[in-house]
């Protein structure tokens, strides 16, 4: 191991992903969303959503061998279910996967599934380290885990540090679910919006806000007020196994959310897609609770509690959201040429799921988003709405290689 390592300030230049970047005690801690908006936000699952990662990467120049990250995370532990694995570090040299860490340690949160009880325990500092890397000029990535908080405390390699400088790749800003967050991938650059980022050639700055996609207004002025090129919205799961509205409502708020966007971003590329295929919530309404027989086995899984005969009064079900959200974009299109639709059962329908089955009854597992991420760069970079924005193409890995 080096010696002599060299010490770079952790500063705005270095990350991307980031909306909003906290000073703490323990570290800084980048935010998905910026402070205006968590001010607006009593909800603790949004909070911890937007804590979480998802997308943010280190990125800097260097002829660096040798990467230290220091760390305090926080590791969500549940009464009951299985134990989580460590998150997740990816580092990418030149666009290419180049080494994968845990970092051990940290705080823990437990979470009382009956009850919603939560502790929290302190730990220690850990530290993501990666060596061998090539001693020339190179693009590093290290990309954050995406499902565990982080506070991050010190860099260290053994050659400098520069801030990587803008390649001219357009910025995709996408919104969603816990599967745009990226529940249940293998790693925070095989997320599915991250593949589809690669493969597109765009910068990523992903929203995916896991429980948390609600079509909340302070999330739409956040997208309204960050530079973007490419803008997408995935709609429609949360507010089902939430069971947060009714029709009536879900119309409105569907106009309103992309009316805040529109005023920010009046004539950007912008795609809403609707929620795959989810069968469990297809015809029966939320909300979603856990399947605790699964749980007394040691199996997580999810089930939905509605009733279909209250699709009548109004309750949502995925179904009745695909028509809602198809029928919107048809008459907002008229007037709107920049606005595009993308029905998610092409991302992922009855036949993947017969071949792909959601493990836990509402998430995907990491071969599925793999899947969901190509035909979603095939579906929209290459040959839909976002076409022609992409530069580079995939080599036999899946990487992304410049033209």
């Amino acid at each position: 191991m080096p010696t002599d390592w060299i010490t770079t300030p952790l500063t705005a230049d270095l990350l991307r992903g980031a909306l909003d970047l906290e000073h703490t005690e323990d570290g800084l801690l980048p935010h998905r969303l910026p402070a205006r908006a968590r001010a607006q936000a009593a909800d603790p699952q949004l909070g911890l959503a937007e804590e979480q990662p998802s997308g943010v990467r280190l990125v800097f120049r260097t002829r660096a061998t040798a990467v230290e990250l220091d760390t305090l995370p926080v590791k969500r532990a549940y009464d009951g279910a299985p134990a989580r694995p460590d998150g997740v570090y990816d580092l990418l040299v030149d666009g290419r996967p180049a080494g994968r860490a845990t970092v051990a340690g940290g705080d823990t949160l437990t979470v009382d599934l009956t009850s919603g009880a939560t502790a929290y325990r302190r730990g220690p500092v850990g530290t993501a380290r990666f060596t061998g890397l090539p001693a020339e000029d190179k693009t590093v990535e290290l990309w954050l885990p995406h499902n565990e908080m982080t506070r991050l405390l010190a860099l260290r390699t053994d050659a400098p540090v520069e801030p990587a400088p803008a390649d001219g790749r357009p910025v995709w800003l996408h919104h969603g679910s816990s599967i745009s967050h990226g529940s249940d991938a293998a790693s925070p650059s095989t997320t599915w919006p991250a593949l589809a980022a690669r493969l597109g050639g765009v910068e990523l700055i992903n929203l995916g806000l896991a429980g948390s996609a609600l079509l909340d207004p302070f999330t739409a002025r956040a997208m309204r007020d960050t530079p973007a090129d490419l803008i997408s919205v995935k709609l429609g799961i949360n507010v089902v196994n939430t069971d947060l509205m009714r029709l009536r409502a879900f119309g409105p708020a569907v106009h309103g959310f992309l009316d805040t966007l529109r005023d920010g971003h009046p004539d950007t590329p912008l795609l809403v897609v609707s929620p795959l295929l989810c069968p469990i919530h297809e015809d029966t309404p939320g909300p979603t609770a856990y399947d605790f027989s699964a749980l007394a086995e040691g199996r997580l899984r999810f089930r939905a509690t509605g009733d279909p005969a209250e699709r009548a009064a109004g309750k949502l079900t995925l179904t009745v959201v695909r028509e809602e959200l198809s029928r919107i974009v048809a008459e907002r299109s008229a007037e709107d040429p920049h606005l595009h639709y993308l029905d998610g059962l092409e991302l992922y329908g009855e036949a993947d799921a017969a071949e792909l089955p959601l493990p836990d009854d509402l998430h995907p597992d990491a071969e599925t988003h793999r899947r969901i991420g190509e035909r979603f760069a095939e579906r929209v970079f290459a040959e839909g709405p976002f076409a022609g924005q992409h530069a580079p193409r995939p080599d036999r890995s899946g990487s992304a290689t410049p033209r």
